[in-house]
């Protein structure tokens, strides 16, 4: 089925910038995309082979207009790397099977790391709040288990209060660790339905629960996500990694700048940077400013307290 977009613009100068010389800008996208472009009066019109297509021309137009209203003059060669960045980012697209979303990459460190979590049986990720550090973890993880490429999947975190103290919260153990769970819960629950989510905890394929009660089992044939790993310590995270059984893939994901501790050196995320690098089958990812997705003023927010450290 063919799909359309239209895009006018009311600034010729901006129009020609993006068309290039002889129009050979939108010949390098038309030959990337696979469609049909053509440029007539104020307006670029695209006819592509599916929806994605159309997804991908749009997304590259916004960046050459971006560029162009900056002042630059993209190149054949700028143009051919954004298409290639395109196609990766399309590429690393999860696919959440039974009709539920699709998630594509909103950077291109955030496509390597979803290349890396498909690629590699051990995968770290370090990066600050909002840059989809768990929430592509967890998407990758639901779309493996509801195609049942894999038998389960385990969410684990570690309880440490964070000027809090876990003694005054009201109810048993479950309900005071509970609240640090929850987060899990939001990422699963932006993806799929709840009902979908309780099911799955039902049979069993999908299970939560605080990093101590992880020792002592022995996880296969399963994937498994350890959230907030900044707050593990040397110790736990040496226990964690040594569950990791047959046929099981972990991601560990954390943020170096929000370690919650008494004592910041402790940190077995950190100490596992140091001392895991150039093992093969393990990866490390790391996300950045530039790769928060989750509100355009968090990324601001982000800045102006790296930039105030004290």
């Amino acid at each position: 089925m063919v799909e359309e977009i239209t895009i006018a613009f009311d600034n010729r100068e901006l129009l020609s910038g993006i068309c290039g010389v002889n129009d050979g800008n939108l010949r390098i996208i038309e030959g990337s995309l696979g469609g049909f472009i053509t440029a007539r009066g104020n307006e670029i019109h695209f006819e592509g082979r599916d929806e994605t297509g159309v997804k991908r021309f749009r997304t590259m137009m916004d960046n050459l207009i971006a560029v162009v209203k900056e002042g630059e003059d993209p190149s054949p060669d700028y143009i051919r790397a954004l298409a290639e960045e395109q196609a990766f980012k399309q590429d690393t697209m999860i696919q959440i099977p039974h009709g539920f979303r699709r998630v594509y990459p909103r950077s291109n460190n955030q496509a390597q790391y979803i290349q890396a979590m498909r690629e590699n049986e051990i995968c770290f990720c370090v990066g600050p709040a909002g840059t989809g550090k768990t929430y592509l973890a967890i998407a990758n993880a639901l779309a493996a288990v509801l195609s049942k490429k894999i038998r389960k999947l385990v969410l684990t975190r570690p309880v440490v209060e964070a000027g809090e103290n876990l003694g005054f919260l009201p109810g048993d153990l479950a309900q005071k660790i509970d609240p640090y769970l929850k987060p899990l819960y939001d990422a699963m629950e932006s993806l799929v339905p709840y009902d979908v989510i309780h099911r799955l905890e039902e049979t069993r394929a999908i299970e939560i629960a605080p990093l101590a009660y992880m020792r002592g089992r022995s996880l296969n044939d399963c994937m498994v996500i350890l959230d907030e790993a900044q707050n593990t310590t040397k110790e736990q995270m040496k226990m964690f990694l040594t569950r990791i059984g047959t046929g099981a893939r972990a991601i560990i994901t954390g943020d170096s700048t929000q370690i919650d501790l008494p004592k910041k050196n402790e940190s077995g995320l950190l100490h596992a940077l140091e001392i895991l690098r150039g093992i093969e089958g393990l990866h490390f990812s790391f996300l950045h400013t530039t790769d928060v997705a989750r509100n355009p003023l968090i990324k601001k927010i982000i800045q102006a307290y790296d930039e105030n450290k004290t």
